[in-house]
This record gives structure tokens, C-alpha cells and sequence, in this order.
């Protein structure tokens, strides 16, 4: 059985694993190690099976922990060779392995593939993990659109996490200055509502049996609004799923992943 966990999405740190056979493997490290360990003893997930720490970028919140706990475990980090050099000062006696669209890697039952995603960091990714038992899962946020290299990387998966970031009217009333409102919505930046929607649609199909929406934005977006917007469409194109949606402050229950295939799942609304 594979397993997500998603201990918590947003602005202020991003943290989510996949455990398969007594393996599992964190992606991303947005939180301090020790709110790490906290999250994770709250979810159900012993940290000493994690055996990998993979990076989607070098922003802080989504590698904040990830020099002193891949240290403190013994793994590896999984980044690409661009966010590698970027982190560098911070990454000292870890251990590094590239990571990216012509690089794989195996870590126990998982296959681990990635892309280049369209943000402003230095060499960024969206990620998949495929498991032995069938079961697989993308992580995809932060990208300001989702180019046809991670349409390709995402498809056909049995779990989505893809960020749905803001509301496009929040977004313009804000109290952000205008460069910061065209540096969150261009394209280097962070996926609407509306934007994940229209991704999630295109990536369905009948075995998808997981969403969560993920990185909302604290000031432009809230979980009720992001489901408002993403649940309808994934219901128009037949989702048989579970819709989850990622809290910033605690992690979710943890969440089995399963193809659906006839055994119809039901949308969580």
C-alpha cells in the first residue's frame, strides 16, 4: 500500500511524503526539522523509514529543514544541479543526487522522475513518484503555467498535488503592490484557482483517485474558495476521487493511494 502525507502546504513552508513497503520519501523540507518531526509524529509518519529528501527548488519554503534533516537522517537530497549550487552554503556534509528530466532515480520501491517547472527560482521541478504496487504521485506547485513538459510528467498518475494558489479578484484587491500582483499571477509565478482547474481536468482520467490542492496563498485564497473552483470541474469530467485541500498550520490524515478503477471513491466536498 502506498501512502501520502501532506504536512502542510503554503507561503510559510511546504512538506509532503510517500511511504510504499516501509520505505517513504519526503518531498520538499519547508519547515523547521524539529516541526518536521512534530508533523510528521502527528500524521503517522515514522521519519526513520524516510530514505530520500527531494527538492523541488531552493526557496526557503520548501527547503528550510532539509540541510540538518537529511544530516540528522543519513539521506541524500534529490535536487537539480541549478537549486544544488544555489543552496550549497547550506547543504554542507549532505549528500547530494541530480535530479531532472533526463535523471531518475530509484529509492527502494520508488522511481522518482522530474521536469522543469516555469518559476522564479534556479532550476526548479515538478516531481513523480512511482511505487512498486502500482500507485503514483505528482507533486506540481509553484509554476506560473504548467508547460507541456509537465503536462507529459503528470499524466495517467493516481494521485495529484498541484498548487491552486489564489484567487484571481483576491489576487487584484489585495493589498500587493502591482509588481507583486504580476510577479504572483505571470508566468514564473503561482497557478489561480481557475489555472489548476483547467490542469486538473485535462490530467483526469478514470484511475485518478486522489487531488490535493495545494500552496494556497494566506492573503488570496482560501480552502473553501480553492474547492468552490476546483470541485465542480473535476465533477463535470467524472472524478470519482477524494478532493483534499493542504493546510498551511497541520497536517492532513493520512491518505491512502489507490487506483479506483471500478470501486468508485467519492468526491469530497
Amino acid at each position: 500500500m502506498t501512502t501520502l502525507y501532506v504536512l502542510g502546504s503554503g507561503s510559510r513552508g511546504n512538506c509532503f511524503a510517500v511511504e510504499s513497503e516501509g520505505t517513504a520519501v519526503l518531498v520538499d523540507a519547508g519547515f523547521s526539522p524539529r516541526e518536521i518531526e512534530r508533523r510528521a509524529d502527528a500524521a503517522g509518519l515514522a521519519l526513520e523509514r524516510v530514505e530520500a529528501i527531494v527538492l523541488t527548488h531552493e526557496h526557503g519554503d520548501h527547503s528550510r529543514g532539509a540541510a540538518r534533516l537529511a544530516r540528522r537522517l543519513g539521506t541524500p537530497v534529490l535536487t537539480a544541479p541549478g537549486t544544488w549550487t544555489a543552496l550549497a552554503p547550506r547543504m554542507k556534509a549532505a549528500a547530494h543526487r541530480p535530479l531532472g528530466l533526463c535523471a531518475r532515480a530509484e529509492l527502494g520501491p520508488f522511481t522518482v522522475h522530474a521536469c522543469p517547472t516555469s518559476h522564479d527560482a534556479a532550476e526548479p521541478l515538478a516531481v513523480t513518484l512511482h511505487a512498486s504496487d502500482g500507485a503514483s504521485v505528482g507533486v506540481a506547485y509553484d509554476l506560473g503555467r504548467p508547460t507541456s513538459a509537465v503536462r507529459y510528467l503528470l499524466r495517467n498518475l493516481t494521485a495529484l498535488v498541484v498548487e491552486s494558489n489564489h484567487d484571481e479578484v483576491a489576487l487584484r484587491t489585495s493589498g500587493y503592490p502591482p509588481v507583486v500582483q504580476r510577479r504572483i499571477a505571470g508566468s514564473c509565478g503561482h497557478l489561480s484557482n481557475r489555472a489548476a482547474a483547467e490542469l486538473l481536468v485535462e490530467l483526469h482520467h478514470p484511475d485518478l483517485a486522489v487531488v490535493v490542492l495545494a500552496h494556497l496563498s494566506r492573503q488570496c485564497n482560501t480552502a473553501a474558495d480553492a474547492r468552490a473552483t476546483v470541485a465542480p470541474a473535476l465533477r463535470r469530467v467524472g472524478f470519482a476521487g477524494v478532493l483534499h485541500v493542504a493546510d498551511q498550520d497541520a497536517p492532513l490524515p493520512a491518505i491512502r493511494v489507490e487506483r479506483v478503477g471500478r470501486e468508485q471513491l467519492r468526491l469530497a466536498l
